[in-house]
């Protein structure tokens, strides 16, 4: 079972910092989990993945490939060998209702389900964990709070 972290936060003011939580992230996340990403634009959420996704990628030999936020098309999707990762971005979604065509949810046993902009979704589901990116005054530096698992 999952256990939720303290309000402790963690620093991701560069990119090697940003990569370095992820590959710690990576290897506690199984096929099954969702993974909501709220934060200001700019903040590092799609760095975030795309690091999470070329770790699959680099870990069974594979070309890394890039990573862009779906920003327009809603979802992207990576076979990773036995694991799919499906990365939605909800940025431009009006309405709850608008999410049931995207089928966030369904059947997820084999997925990592990643969500950018997860504000629109009132029914939080089961196996989330959500991580909270922010700026700090300056906006010099960025950091995560992760709640619904322990590093």
């Amino acid at each position: 079972m999952l256990t939720a972290t303290s309000s402790d936060k963690i620093d991701i003011s560069s990119e090697k910092k940003i990569e370095d939580f992820a590959y710690k992230f990576q290897k506690k996340i199984k096929p099954g989990l969702i993974i909501f990403l709220h934060g200001e634009i700019g903040v590092g959420k799609t760095t975030f993945v795309r690091h999470i996704i070329n770790g699959y990628q680099k870990e069974n030999k594979l070309e890394l490939t890039e990573v862009t936020s779906p920003t327009f098309n809603l979802c992207n999707q990576y076979q990773i060998k036995n694991i799919k990762i499906n990365h939605y971005d909800l940025f431009r979604v009006k309405s709850e209702d608008d999410l049931k065509s995207l089928d966030l949810f369904d059947d997820n046993s084999d997925t990592v389900t990643l969500v950018e902009w997860p504000q629109i979704i009132n029914n939080k589901p089961k196996n989330l964990i959500e991580l909270y990116f922010e700026y700090e005054n300056d906006h010099q530096k960025r950091s995560v709070k992760i709640k619904g698992l322990k590093l």
